[in-house]
């Protein structure tokens, strides 16, 4: 008998596993480095700030819509650094190709550069920064925010809603001068 218990709870764990949410995050290298390219294009970054493609897969099916976030925990700031956040991505969504408009009615929030949008990585010369890509799965189809709502309280409200997330850290950094 307890062999079989055993048995359903490790068929249901893997089954479980097998639908968790899933993020893919285009251009890194093989050790997770984000391409210069994606870097901020202000001050002395060097990049063009684009902003990479990502996919995922997975969602539970009772998504109502989708919220992305990207935040740099290293930020010497005290509080991080939000470099992304979206919201009221369609349920149906599965992607964003690499600085491609966002599908209607989704929208970008300010990020901490002070720009609605993506705003690539740009950290002190130094270590690496790492830089968290979440995507989340949300039970509403609309959380009714302002567009000039925080990063921060977006995360509250986001948090409340989600079904599922899935994310993926990558670095960057810059050398010392």
């Amino acid at each position: 008998m307890r062999c079989l218990l055993a048995s359903l709870l490790l068929a249901v764990s893997a089954g479980a596993q097998a639908d968790a949410m899933h993020l893919e995050v285009t251009g890194a290298n093989a050790n997770g480095r984000l391409a210069p390219r994606y870097a901020f294009d202000g001050g002395d970054c060097g990049g063009q700030n684009l902003r990479p493609t990502l996919h995922w897969h997975g969602q539970p099916k009772a998504t109502r819509s989708l919220a992305i976030g990207v935040f740099d925990p290293d930020a010497p700031t005290g509080h991080g650094w939000w470099h992304w956040f979206v919201l009221d991505l369609p349920a149906t969504t599965s992607g964003l190709e690499q600085d491609a408009a966002l599908p209607p009615p989704a929208f970008a929030l300010r990020n901490d550069y002070g720009q609605r949008g993506w705003g690539g990585p740009c950290p002190p010369p130094g270590p690496a920064h790492r830089y968290v890509f979440t995507v989340y799965a949300l039970d509403q189809a609309h959380l009714a925010l302002a567009p000039d709502t925080s990063p921060a309280n977006a995360l509250r409200a986001v948090q409340a809603h989600t079904l599922d997330s899935a994310q993926v850290t990558l670095t960057y950094g810059r050398e010392r001068p």
